[in-house]
């Protein structure tokens, strides 16, 4: 599984960089580069963190399996609306393998756990960390937001993004849903 995602989403375009929060800093990282494969019935997405990984704090392997407030340390996210809807879904995928998927009705309100299964491959080497996800998604064009929430070695975290809104760090403001994504092609 790891090298169809890997050697897949290397060739996958589009591809964009994340960028740091101003009121965060990060001296271990280099950069956060994701890449986007979208098919008729799925979505693949892959983080790659360059920089001095051995400095940040990289959750364990776990079985794979759903589990709350990943975010609360490394943690690759990935957020998706329909073109002109309310309504949104997020995802965390942590490097230990663990997952978490949620619907909002409205921006920050009425959150409800979605099921599913997504696939989660992590391959580590020197100075890089790389993160490849597969989901299921819906039809259509969407707008979607790229984020990333880095804690280092001394527990300071720092946020990533396409685009930040304004004020403190907020991946689920309308804002930072920057890329858009055309209905995919069979």
């Amino acid at each position: 599984m790891q090298a169809l995602f890997f050697g897949t989403l290397a060739r996958a375009m589009p591809s964009a960089a994340l960028v740091r929060h101003p009121a965060a800093r990060c001296d271990a990282l280099r950069g956060i580069r994701v890449s986007i494969e979208r098919k008729s019935e799925s979505l693949m997405v892959a983080y790659v963190l360059e920089g001095e990984i051995d400095r940040l704090r990289i959750p364990a392997p776990r079985a794979a399996r759903s589990a709350e407030r990943l975010w609360q340390r490394t943690c690759c996210e990935l957020f998706i609306s329909r073109d002109g809807a309310p309504g949104y879904r997020e995802f965390n995928f942590s490097p230990s393998g663990e997952w978490a998927a949620y619907e909002f009705p409205r921006y920050r309100e009425g959150k409800s756990f979605l099921a599913g299964d997504p696939s989660i491959a992590v391959k580590r080497a020197a100075g890089r960390l790389e993160l490849a996800a597969k989901i299921q998604h819906h039809p259509g064009r969407i707008r979607i937001g790229l984020s990333a929430v880095i804690e280092d070695e001394e527990g300071t975290f720092s946020y990533w993004a396409l685009r930040h809104a304004p004020g403190q760090p907020d991946f689920h403001h309308p804002d930072a849903f920057a890329m858009e994504l055309d209905e995919a092609r069979a």
